[in-house]
């Protein structure tokens, strides 16, 4: 192999030639080999019989793998790269550093017990969720990777060292319903298997697994917990480089939470100017309330997606938003019996490199037969009238799928494998608010009359402020940022959630709770804020030229990659993302 120094000095295409060939070895490797559940789920199938090392020694072996990845990419000089492969050459130095953060600074693997168990859990779901090879196949991928997992949970108990009380707390919550994933849904996923060897041993290993998971759980509550009292903030320092390493954003803190506030009053304004229009006499709030109670029968929610997901497709491609590379529509069903706790609705795209179930689902959780009448009624206002359609766009068109589809023609490897969150979140979130600005959800086109147009404003609204109010959280809990004694509390969270972010505390809470272990979730509007400037800037640079639908597929093409990167690949240089 010839080193990158060399291939510099030689040329510029040996320089091309040296990158491809290190990123290819990479991801052969070290990213796939070391993830196997990734790997499935990219679609690399070769893994499906392994799990992840959580072993002490596994880790550090990893660490110390990722440190000489590192080395080996920063040496290629960027200047001697063509535009396109010196941005790849980013995004995956960007990568390789995340990961040594989380390894060296964040330490899940010290603080967070439920990065065991939900990690072997998603190990199982990936090789079920969907029918890339026959259930026999697939059956026996599973019984080898099961039998790996109670060591797992033993490498838990000898890693965790004093994690935070919270961090444990969820685990705990987590625990009864992964042991029920398990004991239910993993063989019902598997009941058409007919290799009676294959499910004699997935008997054995899944039994053992479920010993395994309620021993951890015990294990939890009696030893753990009572020692858990650690802190689960990141700290400023190593929250600027998550941010930076993820997502290239190098924004200072402060000037960040100043865009959060300054977009959450904003979205508050325009949510009272539109509540006045829709009833004069009652309080954004009380309409809000009101907005809850609008929604399908349950019986026909899934018609009600089915109807929008027609109506935005036809907007998008009459109104020439984007181009849609197929004619395919998601295929829209009833959430699976595993996912329904966590999820209202999601998309389950493939990977980038799935060749063997290529279609995308659009998962809805229906209420249970079971429930109370005021659990449903609870559950259905999460699908009123305004929340169908700004889930529809989110999920479907032209947000998570829409991107999918464009999935074949991204420009690397690199970019189907490693995608920034505030690109794909921050590219549907932006979706939500771009197609009612575009005309779409007006009376005779996707509204029946102008009280409907209003409320289906009101549903995008509230989700903006959902995401308002993670981005100030996210900045806030992890740094403390503002505060006079430097830290800002779950309680302060949860009630910024309800008093700013127009949610219920129940939902507050849910979302706090996310916050502590899921820190730079502020990549909802950080993202779709950073793709309306690019947008104004391609419209200020362009003028009468700049079209809308050409912009959307300028960005599309590039892949889900930081939006930074994006704008030197559309406006030809380097300025500020925000």
């Amino acid at each position: 192999m010839v080193s990158s120094g060399s291939a510099q000095r030689v040329s510029a295409d040996g320089a091309i030639q040296t990158f491809e060939f290190l990123s290819e070895q990479y991801f052969t490797d070290v990213y796939l080999k070391l993830q196997p559940t990734s790997a499935t789920q990219s679609g690399f199938h070769e893994f499906d019989a392994q799990l992840e090392d959580y072993s002490a020694a596994g880790i550090e072996k990893k660490r110390a793998l990722l440190h000489v990845w590192e080395k080996k990419i920063a040496a290629i000089d960027p200047s001697a790269l063509d535009a396109p492969q010196a941005a790849d050459r980013e995004i995956l130095l960007g990568s390789i550093r995340s990961w040594l953060l989380t390894i060296e600074a964040i330490k899940p693997q010290e603080k967070n017990p439920d990065t065991y168990q939900s990690g072997v859990t998603n190990s199982i779901f990936v090789l079920m969720e969907r029918p890339f090879a026959p259930a026999n196949a697939r059956l026996r991928s599973v019984v080898e990777r099961e039998k790996l997992i109670p060591a797992v949970l033993e490498d838990a108990r000898k890693n965790l060292k004093n994690p935070p009380k919270i961090f444990t707390e969820i685990a705990l919550e987590q625990n009864d319903g992964l042991v029920s994933f398990f004991q239910n849904d993993v063989p019902t996923a598997f009941s058409d298997a007919t290799d009676a060897s294959a499910k004699g041993d997935f008997m054995k290993s899944n039994a053992a697994l479920i010993a395994a998971l309620k021993s951890y759980g015990a294990w939890m509550k009696v030893d753990l917990l009572p020692r858990s009292g650690g802190d689960f903030r990141l700290g400023a320092d190593t929250y600027r480089k998550k941010l930076a390493y993820d997502e290239m954003v190098d924004v200072p803190l402060e000037k960040l939470l100043q865009i959060a506030y300054d977009d959450m009053h904003k979205n508050q304004a325009e949510f009272a100017r539109v509540a006045k229009l829709v009833d004069v006499k009652k309080t954004p709030q009380e309409v809000l309330a009101e907005l809850a109670t609008i929604h399908p029968p349950p019986d026909e929610l899934l018609a009600a997606f089915h109807a929008t997901f027609d109506s935005l497709e036809n907007f998008i491609r009459s109104h020439h938003v984007m181009t849609i590379p197929a004619e395919t529509q998601p295929v829209l069903e009833e959430t699976p019996p595993f996912m329904r706790a966590t999820t209202f609705a999601s998309m389950d795209a493939p990977g980038a490199f799935e060749t063997g179930s290529t279609k995308a689902y659009f998962n809805v959780t229906l209420p249970e037969k079971s429930w109370t009448a005021e659990h449903v009624a609870e559950h259905m206002a999460e699908f009123n009238v305004g929340t169908i359609v700004s889930t529809s766009v989110h999920e479907a068109f032209p947000g998570h799928y829409v991107q999918f589809l464009w999935q074949d023609r991204f420009p690397s490897k690199i970019r189907k494998l490693i995608g920034a969150s505030t690109n794909i979140e921050g590219w549907a979130h932006y979706c939500e608010q771009m197609m009612l600005d575009e005309g779409y959800a007006q009376p005779g086109q996707g509204a029946k009359d102008e009280r409907e147009s209003r409320l289906i404003r009101l549903g995008q609204l509230q989700d903006a402020l959902l995401r308002d109010a993670r981005f100030v959280n996210a900045i806030k809990l992890h740094t403390g940022l503002g505060e006079a004694n430097g830290q800002w509390t779950i309680d302060q969270a949860v009630d910024l959630f309800v008093k700013e972010g127009y949610q219920s505390r129940s939902a507050g809470m849910v979302e706090s709770k996310r916050g502590t272990g899921d820190p730079t979730y502020l990549y909802y509007t950080l993202g779709k804020l950073e793709i309306m400037k690019l947008r104004e800037d391609m419209k200020a640079k362009l003028g009468a030229k700049f079209s809308l639908q050409q912009f959307h597929d300028n960005f599309m093409r590039q892949g889900p990659v930081p939006v930074k990167v994006i704008r030197k690949a559309m406006l030809k240089d380097d300025s500020p993302v925000l």
